[in-house]
């Protein structure tokens, strides 16, 4: 795929299919990337917009989206997310979620090393933004994404919590937060944090609703008073 979906993003919508993303993680402890993970999320667009919302402040329309995109004929990105108005953007890789897809334990080390897996999803991020950053110049480049500069993220998603012990939370937790290629972002996620994440700024609109709730309920309340006095 070379162009992008329009989506009108609904939170609603994009509330049962976060639901039915706990419901897959609590049914399964591995998820394979071809078998599962890209079929599930290719059969929930809404859900698939909002990993837009790892950019808070540039991604807030959540309706481009594209599957499988390809990335000037060299790399294929599983999963590309972006706002129309900002033309902010997010470039997404999942992985196998495993419990060994992040560190592996080696004969006669105490400290496990990072699995051939992540480095492999990780290094598929980096050359994107290398193909990004050399297409740039080019106008196949405006015509996909508009006049440059614009901004994006890398998003890696693999692995599963329980994988972790404290010190490996730690080391996972550091590399993701202070890595920055080409003054651009990438994020490590595995598929639980994911969701917790994803569940975390949902709330947001769930306030809202309540919100427009609680003064529909007071309003009626008023007027229901206003007829008792009148009576």
């Amino acid at each position: 795929m070379k162009e992008f979906h329009r989506l009108e993003w609904d939170p609603e919508r994009c509330r049962v299919e976060l639901d039915e993303l706990r419901e897959l993680l609590a049914s399964r402890r591995i998820l394979e990337e071809r078998e599962t993970t890209l079929p599930f999320f290719r059969e929930r667009k809404h859900l698939s917009a909002f990993i837009g919302a790892y950019d808070p402040w540039g991604i807030t329309r959540f309706d481009l989206l594209a599957y499988e995109y390809n990335l000037f004929g060299d790399f294929t990105c599983d999963l590309v997310v972006g706002d129309s108005t900002t033309k902010h953007f997010g470039f997404v890789e999942f992985e196998i979620a495993a419990p060994d897809n992040i560190f592996v334990r080696k004969r006669g080390k105490s400290t496990p090393e990072w699995a051939s897996r992540f480095e492999r999803g990780y290094s598929q991020l980096v050359d994107w933004f290398w193909k990004l950053h050399e297409e740039e110049s080019q106008y196949a480049y405006r015509d996909r994404f508009g006049t440059p500069p614009i901004e994006y993220f890398g998003l890696l998603i693999i692995g599963r919590d329980e994988s972790f012990s404290s010190r490996e939370q730690r080391r996972f937790d550091w590399r993701t937060s202070r890595t920055v290629v080409n003054s651009k972002h990438i994020y490590c996620r595995t598929f639980d944090r994911l969701y917790a994440d994803l569940l975390s700024r949902l709330e947001q609109y769930s306030f809202g609703e309540a919100r427009d709730d609680s003064i529909r309920s007071s309003q009626s309340g008023k007027r229901k008073s206003k007829r008792r006095d009148k009576t």
